[in-house]
């Protein structure tokens, strides 16, 4: 894309936004369609309809794939089921503020893993980043007896998850079209969360769709399919540390669309957790000494 480097900003900036924004945008819309749809069942859907179209809008990118990436693609495709099943199961026993904030524990948590898998040690303000989400945690999360309750601890868990897929992409994805690695995730996805669905959840047909088809019809086209193809597009111009910050914004738009269109209620207590936590994720993700748009 030949743009000016004013231009390249503008548009790094409005895709990245925008993946934001429509990620932010789901946690309150999942949160009411679970209380019609179980979780893998909508999960399952989204993937799938997602799969479908990036597949048809970039089926040459398929060509000529290797059985090695299919098993890759599997293997991470079950990491990121693995922690969508869990943040989905999670949101039905918490708020979706937390369950956006919660889950984006995972920025910070990513370089512990990689140092634990053998890579480098992490920076100084990776420990810091970890005190402080720990620390937002609490305030976020801790009843006055000091329990945390069920949804909030399976949504931290999926946090967890998420940063065990993020580490596996980048240990085996290597050498792979990064959107054709995208659709094999999205088609493993799909597949284990209909396993999941048929054995735990039962028929889906059988459950009511005529009040959601319209929310989980956007969930499948905003958040799983557009929002990645603004994610693409945002980190080809710009460089991972300045994306990385404005993607981290998906977590206060979750809470500004769930005190908006959900009613959650913030307290004193709340909004510090999240702040909190929000900083803990800028320290883990700032990277002073690389230029803002990639050249």
């Amino acid at each position: 894309m030949n743009t000016g480097p004013f231009s390249r900003v503008f548009l790094a900036r409005f895709f990245l936004f925008g993946a934001a924004i429509i990620w932010g945008s789901s946690f309150f819309m999942v949160k009411g369609v679970v209380d019609h749809l179980p979780p893998a069942t909508l999960l399952a859907v989204r993937f799938s309809i997602g799969t479908l179209i990036l597949a048809l809008i970039f089926q040459k990118k398929l060509k000529g794939l290797r059985r090695r990436d299919l098993v890759q693609g599997g293997i991470m495709g079950m990491w990121l089921a693995a922690g969508s099943l869990v943040q989905g199961i999670g949101i039905l026993d918490t708020t979706p503020g937390k369950n956006a904030f919660l889950t984006g524990i995972y920025c910070v948590i990513v370089p512990f893993l990689f140092w634990a898998s053998g890579g480098k040690r992490p920076p100084l303000r990776s420990f810091l980043a970890a005190f402080l989400c720990l620390l937002g945690i609490g305030l976020v999360s801790l009843t006055e007896t000091l329990r945390i309750g069920k949804g909030d601890l399976l949504t931290l868990i999926s946090g967890f998850l998420f940063a065990v897929h993020i580490v596996s992409v980048a240990r085996r994805g290597e050498g792979m079209d990064p959107i054709a690695l995208c659709i094999l995730q999205f088609a493993s996805t799909a597949l284990f969360c209909w396993i999941y669905a048929l054995i735990v959840e039962g028929n889906p047909f059988a459950f009511d769709w005529r009040p959601v088809w319209k929310p989980v019809l956007y969930l499948a086209l905003g958040p799983t399919t557009l929002a990645f193809l603004f994610q693409m597009m945002g980190l080809r111009l710009s460089t991972p540390s300045a994306a990385s910050l404005i993607l981290s914004l998906e977590s206060v738009f979750g809470v500004l669309f769930s005190a908006l269109f959900y009613g959650e209620r913030m307290t004193f207590r709340l909004v510090l957790g999240f702040s909190v936590i929000f900083a803990a994720v800028l320290i883990s993700e700032y990277r002073p000494r690389e230029r803002e748009v990639a050249s």
